[in-house]
């Protein structure tokens, strides 16, 4: 892949009055984009949130282990959110997927457990796009309604509402009896007698049924409960090709069995039945990529799902998650997220990309807004956190991606990765305290926070279908720690314990700074190598950087070490201080989290110094007065 060769993105901060708010300029493709401040996520596992139940069977039904509703969305729960340093909220499971509960009532074909997993069922196998899942609601035939009214009490306290598509796969016994009038369902015009054809949904095994997978190591669907449906038979065909690409007709156990991957008209030896974009349209702008696609025939893959992000954008919906982008064509992201931008520009619109060598064709010209940083600086931060790897590494992550940073969105948790506090991860929440000061200051990019991270939720439960350390998007569950921040759904964490209220207390301070900071949207640069060469206890468990804007500047320096605190002069080179303007004299620094260290940095023949005594799993925000 051709890099660019100009810079792709330049930030600056435009000074104002102190009246105003800071903004920072972005210069990419789309133009110049304007923006306050940084953003914070939040993820929030929607059927989880407001359960208050604690009795966590394995594979319990609805009604042994309880599931929140979109009404446990209270706006007094919505404004605690708010004011724990959020702008967006992304609600995750709200789609209408694959559920083992009878809603035959309603409309609502059963699903088989054979091709479930779990018992609530995986929010990334799609039954309905035109729907919302019916555990959530109150009254059922009501759910669509409910759920509009949770996206005006959430745009009412002033956050912006975030939803899945996932482009990649849909359940394997997808049917959308909610679809618009003319809109058709995903492979009801298949011809199913070819394996491919460019307007076909889904790929096909002509003349071979689809074959159950056979459970191996104890494994049984529902741990080996009789359900309705449930006999080792699921009624397809021909088959269908699985969500993960595997091309059997019985797919592994392993697989994703419960989806089938959809056809973007991408032949199976790769051909390409659609115009692929001119390399120079990775410099052009949203407004651009639409009219190219304007007057182009594209598969029929394409339009359906264009359509149905533009059914939610119509109904409030703020933005999206992309769910395993990077295994779509890139052409299609361009095509959908141009539609999206130009019904709403501002859409936020997030992709799950594990490829680095992807990463720049994506932004560029799949037109995402941001990506996940996960290969790079997540697994970069998790070595550090486990004490296998060190500080050291970090710097070059962030400086290899420094043409895109502002499109890496960062985090340490979400529904997919073990919980900080997992024996399996670094089995104390306090060991990610430095690592979330890095993630949330170290680029001008949004900062996502999972649910019960901010409280050390240590995803201990037994669930059912898979394994702990990471909360159940399969079952139904309890969150014991999230569960106590609830507080019987009055959300004010009456019932945390000292350890916990601190540590939502720091994610408080650390996520509002992050958000009202001009510097965090300004420039960054490395000064570890700088005290690794020339600092005393300097060493492989420390990190620092500076950070600033026109009206602020901020030193940053983070501690791993939970075992030793480190006494040390910082040093702040002097290529830094020429930049910042500052002249051989004394300036006061107060640390932005917590206030109780006020020290100066001395500057002597044009290099500064700090003391300070870093404390173990201890970060500083120094701002110079």
């Amino acid at each position: 892949m051709k890099l660019i060769k100009h810079i792709f993105i330049v930030l600056m901060v435009v000074g104002l009055s102190c009246e105003e708010e800071k903004k920072v300029v972005v210069r990419t493709s789309e133009g110049v984009k304007t923006t306050k401040k940084k953003m914070v996520v939040y993820q929030v596992f929607t059927r989880l949130f407001g359960n208050t139940n604690t009795i966590n069977k394995a594979w319990g039904t609805i009604e042994e282990n309880g599931v929140g509703k979109f009404n446990d969305f209270t706006e007094t729960a919505l404004k605690e959110i708010k004011d724990l340093g959020v702008s967006h909220i992304w609600y995750t499971g709200i789609l209408h997927h694959a559920v083992i509960n009878d809603y035959t009532k309603y409309g609502i074909s059963n699903d088989d457990p054979d091709v479930v997993k779990g018992r609530a069922g995986s929010p990334y196998a799609v039954k309905d796009y035109y729907n919302v899942n019916p555990d959530l609601a109150v009254n059922v035939d009501n759910r669509l309604v409910e759920f509009q009214a949770l996206i005006k009490r959430t745009h009412r306290i002033g956050l912006k509402v975030i939803i899945d598509i996932v482009p990649n796969h849909v359940a394997r016994n997808y049917k959308s009896i909610s679809k618009p009038k003319g809109v058709k369902d995903f492979g009801e015009e298949d011809d199913v007698s070819l394996a491919y054809h460019v307007n076909n949904n889904f790929y096909y095994n002509p003349e071979e049924a689809f074959k159950v997978p056979v459970w191996k190591d104890g494994y049984l669907p529902l741990g080996g409960e009789q359900a309705i449906l449930q006999d080792d038979v699921f009624p397809e065909q021909p088959a269908k090709w699985t969500g993960n690409g595997s091309r059997l007709s019985q797919p592994d156990m392993n697989d994703w069995y419960e989806t089938v991957k959809v056809n973007y008209g991408v032949s199976p030896d790769g051909k390409k039945g659609f115009d692929e974009l001119p390399e120079r349209f990775q410099n052009e702008n949203y407004k651009n990529h639409f009219k190219f696609w304007k007057d182009k025939k594209v598969p029929n893959s394409w339009i359906k799902f264009r359509d149905i992000a533009l059914y939610w954008l119509d109904m409030g919906i703020d933005g999206f998650r992309y769910d395993m982008a990077e295994m779509v064509p890139v052409e299609f992201w361009s095509f959908m997220n141009s539609s999206i931008k130009m019904q709403n520009p501002e859409a936020f619109l997030l992709a799950e990309v594990y490829n680095p060598s992807l990463y720049r064709d994506y932004i560029r010209k799949g037109k995402m807004d941001y990506l996940y940083d996960k290969v790079q600086l997540y697994d970069t931060i998790k070595s550090v956190m486990q004490g296998k790897g060190k500080t050291d590494n970090i710097p070059p992550i962030l400086d290899d991606l420094k043409d895109i940073e502002h499109h890496m969105l960062h985090f340490l948790e979400n529904h997919d990765e073990q919980r900080l506090a997992s024996p399996g991860f670094a089995g104390n929440a306090d060991k990610g305290k430095p690592a979330m000061v890095v993630s949330a200051t170290s680029s001008t990019s949004p900062t996502m926070v999972y649910f019960g991270q901010e409280v050390g939720e240590d995803g201990s439960e037994d669930a059912g279908f898979g394994a702990p350390t990471r909360t159940s998007i399969f079952d139904y569950v309890g969150i014991p720690a999230y569960q106590r921040w609830v507080n019987n759904k009055q959300f004010d964490g009456g019932q945390l314990t000292d350890s916990e209220k601190a540590l939502r207390d720091f994610y408080k301070r650390l996520l509002n700074f992050s958000l009202n900071s001009s510097a965090l949207v300004g420039d960054y640069q490395d000064i570890h190598e700088y005290n690794r060469e020339h600092t005393e206890n300097y060493n492989d468990k420390v990190l620092s950087f500076v950070r600033w804007s026109d009206k602020e500047r901020l030193i940053i320096v983070s501690n791993f070490d939970d075992e030793k605190g480190y006494e040390l002069e910082l040093k702040i080179p002097e290529n830094v201080i020429r930049k910042w303007a500052l002249g051989n004299k004394s300036f006061k620094v107060v640390d932005q989290l917590y206030h109780d260290f006020n020290g100066n940095l001395q500057i002597e023949k044009g290099t500064g110094t700090i003391r300070l005594k870093l404390g173990v799993l201890e970060s500083f925000i120094l701002k110079i007065q």
